[in-house]
């Protein structure tokens, strides 16, 4: 009972919040709200700063190797219950993400100044 009142619930706010958006008016967008603004005077620069593709390429591998550490996390606790199925799994995962790091250092991704 509590399931289909649930969906049920969901469905009829998402159906409203439709309803009340299509009658809600449109924004349009001007050119003085979308351009950057600094303190009420007019940009020096572009707002587009040029970006280090290498400081991009070290936070994606940061986040990837952080989302390792969460993954195995789960791993500790559950441990107890069959540890034959779960270290072949985990030495897996490891080992794909040695490989992906070691092809990174060995194309110079991982190297700062070139």
């Amino acid at each position: 009972m509590n399931l289909v009142t649930f969906i049920s619930l969901s469905i009829l706010l998402s159906a409203i919040l439709l309803i009340v958006g299509h009658f809600l008016p449109s924004r349009v967008l001007e050119l003085e709200k979308s351009s950057p603004y600094e303190c009420g005077f007019d940009p020096i620069n572009s707002a587009r700063l040029p970006f280090s593709f290498r400081f991009f390429l070290i936070a994606i591998l940061f986040l990837i190797f952080d989302l390792e550490i969460a993954l195995l996390f789960p791993i500790l606790p559950s441990s107890s219950t069959n540890l034959l199925h779960l270290l072949p799994l985990s030495s897996i995962f490891l080992i794909i993400l040695a490989a992906g790091l070691a092809y990174e250092w060995d194309q110079g991704g991982l190297e700062w100044a070139e």
